[in-house]
């Protein structure tokens, strides 16, 4: 069980929640804040003061007064016309974790909301009703809006959600779960909308999947690594202690140990002086790309905590102000940086894969053909994955350069961090189809080379893999494999980390200071 208080959510715990379905419950100190926020809110109608949102019309009707006893119709109003979504919805678990991130920011207790909107936003949380959100029309700024109106849709009974592996009218599931629709008040609506939380849950599920395909991607390098009898001088700790990344270190480190007990690495010399750069440099490629989702991490665990919508309301009620926080830049810029990041894992790893298949390169059989010429083996997995690399170089291009005026040039900057937010997903799933692919190759190098010169590692990493794809012993359809192994890289049901042992495996100390 995890209680939120708006201020301390981790992406660990947003992970609990969102793929573990982790219970929540409310902090009673953020309860109260929540209570004494919407005292303010109710003062300000009762004497009539002029504030944006709770007695006016939005965005250029900034300026149009609203009567009293239209300010509840206000609300509505705004959740139906915002309701402007489009295509396909977003991922369950993305809006899972939008219904999380929500209720998260509105219990720092800026927002001016009843207790009882709280309460229905972790009521859908606990009964698994998760709105159906469409993933195009948001702009970034002014928050996300047309995505959380059909959230806050679905508190009002109405809109479609998913529940219980169903896609099912709003009012039939709320009515199965035995929850009571609830009726916006003042603020509310626009509290509930003005924010970054489609954006945001998007970054977060994008980070999380990012961070597998991070460390999958060291397994599957080295057994590369293996296949190609690479030259493991490389990965000196003196080399990348020289430079002084603390990721670049973390990678070569990891994948020394990875590769502990292998004999079908090579020293400096033995077979070739110095390997190509996709092999010799993987601690600086991969590590560029860890220092890129740390980077993103820390920018995504403010944004989690953050109170992101218009206006917030301090000091009791003394104090109401109309800003921006509601702009997503910092999260537009994290996705733009983590599709880049992401994209390199597969750049790189292509690379290897013709390493892989290409008789010039190596001393495999070609294509890593069972029969070379009558059998093609591996020739069109490659061209498959230098497809998904060349698609990502387009969906790569930063969506936070671009910004389109909007209600009536009120809104005359705008974020565009949703769109960042989606294709860096579409950027990771092709990655890990890269991934997928350049291990199938893998595997059967190690095949080819003799399992049992593996790493203990890298042959209880092929023992598991086989089972998801077995060996090619003659050509046959092969995009069934490559989408078996993408499920099995993405579920990750073995927990795959880097075993804790010493670091002594090919460089005794004296290597540190002498030759290799």
């Amino acid at each position: 069980m995890l209680e939120l208080n708006g201020n301390t959510l981790t992406i660990e715990e947003v992970k609990r929640v969102s793929y573990d379905r982790e219970v929540v419950t409310i902090n009673p100190i953020s309860m109260q804040k929540v209570k004494e926020s919407r005292s303010a809110v109710e003062r300000i109608v009762s004497e009539n003061k002029t504030i944006y949102g709770i007695n006016t019309g939005f965005g250029k009707f900034s300026d149009v007064i609203i009567s009293e006893h239209d300010v509840d119709d206000l609300q509505l109003n705004l959740i139906r016309s915002h309701a402007c979504g489009l295509g396909e919805p977003f991922p369950e678990v993305v809006s899972r974790t939008m219904v999380l991130l929500r209720l998260n920011a509105l219990l720092k207790g800026f927002s001016g909301i009843r207790p009882i909107v709280a309460e229905r936003l972790a009521d859908l949380l606990n009964a698994g009703i998760h709105p159906v959100i469409p993933q195009q029309g948001s702009l970034g700024a002014s928050g996300d809006l047309a995505p959380l109106s059909h959230l806050a849709l679905v508190l009002l009974g109405e809109g479609e959600v998913f529940h219980k592996g169903e896609r099912m009218e709003a009012q039939v599931a709320l009515k199965k779960e035995g929850i009571e629709p609830i009726v916006l008040h003042a603020k509310e609506g626009l509290a509930l909308i003005n924010g970054t939380q489609a954006m945001t849950a998007m970054g977060v599920v994008n980070w999380i999947e990012a961070n597998d395909i991070a460390v999958i991607s060291e397994y599957i390098a080295s057994m590369t690594m293996e296949g190609l009898h690479g030259v493991i001088d490389a990965f000196h700790p003196a080399i990348h202690e020289a430079r002084g990344y603390p990721q670049q270190m973390a990678v070569a480190e990891r994948m020394r140990k990875i590769l502990s007990g292998s004999k079908l690495i090579t020293r400096q010399g033995e077979k070739r002086v110095q390997d190509a750069y996709s092999l010799r440099c993987i601690p600086q490629v991969h590590g560029a790309s860890w220092q890129a989702l740390d980077y993103v991490k820390e920018k995504l665990e403010i944004e989690i905590n953050a109170a992101t919508d218009n206006p917030l309301i301090f000091d009791g009620g003394e104090t109401v102000i109309s800003g921006g926080n509601f702009h997503g830049q910092p999260i537009a810029i994290s996705m733009d940086f983590l599709k880049i990041a992401v994209a390199e894992f597969a750049n790189i790893s292509e690379r290897r894969i013709e390493r892989l298949v290409n008789p010039q390169l190596n001393d495999l059989p070609p294509f890593l053909s069972p029969q070379p010429g009558l059998q093609s083996g591996a020739m069109i997995m490659q061209y498959a994955a230098a497809s998904l690399v060349s698609e990502n170089k387009t969906l790569a291009h930063p969506a936070s350069v671009d910004s389109i005026p909007s209600s009536a040039n009120q809104e005359d900057h705008v974020s565009m961090g949703t769109i960042a937010a989606r294709h860096a997903y579409s950027i990771i799933q092709n990655v890990r189809r890269v991934l997928a692919i350049e291990c199938i190759c893998a595997l059967q190098a190690a095949e080819y080379r003799g399992m049992d010169s593996l790493s203990p590692v890298t042959r209880k990493f092929y023992d598991e893999a086989r089972k998801v794809v077995p060996s090619i012993k003659e050509d046959r359809i092969f995009s069934k494999d490559i989408e078996r192994m993408t499920e099995w890289l993405k579920k990750n049901e073995l927990g795959w980390t880097v075993p804790v042992t010493e670091d002594t495996f090919f460089f005794q100390e004296a290597d540190r200071s002498g030759s290799l």
